[in-house]
């Protein structure tokens, strides 16, 4: 298959064109190689992985040095696909500067073609300032992991007509601040398919219906293997973690038993050699 390297001009010309796009979580060399291989259109380095790779109990301890870390390991194995890196807690929320310098660090450090961050009429002017310096820039919007304490909680946004019609504002702040596209988190379907249909520049939706103009998930809810919580919207598509308990087990009952290695597993010298060895 003839591919060439996706661009945000191309993820726009996928929403005229009526054409869906595909976005994944990766976090890691291997990963961002088969998801590359898969045809994933784009693929988002998210701070999520201080949940799902580090440990942390959410995304506000992430660093920057560690979103440039593994996002050059994502950029190592995903040739095709657009990389996005996303803006940590405080990464961009202090000042014009910062932001852009921060920004600029995905694109000259980690390679990544384009950044995302969180909110919507606060960060107008920071979205503006970063295509100003030439980066391009995702917005999301809905449900915002970084000010999780804020909306009470991993919960649907936009539940009533006030806050619904703060997230329609939101997203139309984000595209006339120049925002290639716009993430739709935790968004009731009717809203997210009202702005799709409002918006010229493509949404990408997680937990916001079927209308979007594309679909995100977190890799490791994908394929199970993240299991300290699976929010509503994230579909299991194969539960890898319970096929690598049992090969890990598996594997340490071999060792007890030695069972393994095997011959097959083992190298060997000559027996005349062998003779001259004392």
């Amino acid at each position: 298959m003839d591919r060439k390297k996706i661009t945000p001009v191309d993820i726009q010309t996928m929403k005229k064109e009526g054409k869906k796009i595909t976005m994944l979580t990766a976090y890691d060399y291997p990963m961002a190689l088969l998801e590359d291989r898969a045809g994933i259109e784009i693929i988002l380095v998210g701070d999520s992985l201080g949940m799902t790779v580090l440990g942390y109990e959410n995304t506000i301890p992430v660093t920057m040095d560690e979103m440039i870390h593994h996002t050059k390991a994502v950029t190592r194995g995903a040739k095709y696909a657009l990389i996005l890196g996303d803006m940590p807690f405080m990464s961009y929320n202090t000042s014009e500067r910062d932001a852009i310098l921060n920004a600029g660090r995905f694109m000259k450090e980690a390679g990544a073609d384009a950044v995302k961050l969180e909110g919507g009429a606060s960060v107008k002017d920071i979205v503006k300032a970063l295509v100003k310096a030439g980066i391009p820039v995702m917005g999301h919007i809905g449900l915002t992991p970084q000010t999780i304490s804020m909306l009470g909680g991993f919960k649907v946004q936009g539940k009533d007509a006030q806050a619904a019609q703060r997230i329609i504002d939101d997203a139309l702040f984000l595209e006339n601040a120049g925002a290639f596209a716009v993430l739709l988190e935790a968004v009731p379907a009717p809203i997210a398919k009202r702005i799709t249909e409002r918006l010229t520049v493509p949404t990408i939706g997680i937990g916001a219906g079927v209308h979007c103009d594309g679909q995100v998930l977190v890799v490791h809810d994908l394929l199970g293997l993240f299991d300290r919580f699976t929010p509503r919207f994230a579909k299991r598509y194969i539960n890898l973690s319970e096929m690598i308990l049992t090969a890990l087990e598996t594997y340490r009952e071999e060792v007890l038993a030695e069972k393994f290695p095997t011959d097959q597993h083992s190298f060997h010298i000559d027996e005349k050699e062998l003779e001259k060895v004392k």
